[in-house]
């Protein structure tokens, strides 16, 4: 199982580094088929915070990944109107995991991977998936088949 983490300029270090931290583990328990990678559109991103982090894959590479997790930041939507990036993203909930934390779940809305399901993000992320046409709920997960979001 490959799990890529995609985390843009501006990252939120909450999302990419504690999904990395928590689902890296497993690898260290012993299961030599399971991966989690930082995918990022460059070679380095720096966070919210001013944290600079190497990327370990691309962004193609993370679209061939079993499971993608898209994490939030500062610039999401920045990284919403950069036609290359967002042509980048090939993601395909039909051979994988999908799930969007926060603004990631904008993402999402702009990929047109929710279409008309229902969502969930945080609250100031909330008017930019609402205004991108998809319903958001009050509550913390919400799975869809194989694409979850969270806030």
């Amino acid at each position: 199982m490959h799990i890529a983490i995609l985390t843009f300029d501006g990252f939120n270090e909450l999302d990419s580094l504690i999904a990395y931290g928590m689902l890296g583990r497993i690898a260290l328990l012993g299961d030599p088929d399971w991966r989690v990678s930082i995918a990022s559109p460059t070679s380095r991103v720096t966070s919210m915070n001013g944290l600079t982090i190497d990327a370990h894959i691309g962004l193609t590479e993370a679209c061939a990944a079993d499971a993608v997790l898209v994490g939030s930041g500062l610039k999401t939507r920045e990284v919403a109107a950069n036609p290359d990036i967002m042509g980048a993203l090939r993601l395909d909930p039909v051979r994988q995991l999908v799930a969007a934390q926060c603004s990631g779940t904008f993402l999402l809305a702009k990929l047109g991977l929710l279409g008309a399901l229902p969502a969930c993000t945080d609250n100031t992320s909330k008017p930019w998936v609402q205004a991108a046409g998809v319903h958001v709920l009050n509550q913390p997960l919400i799975v869809n088949g194989n694409v979850a979001t969270a806030g």
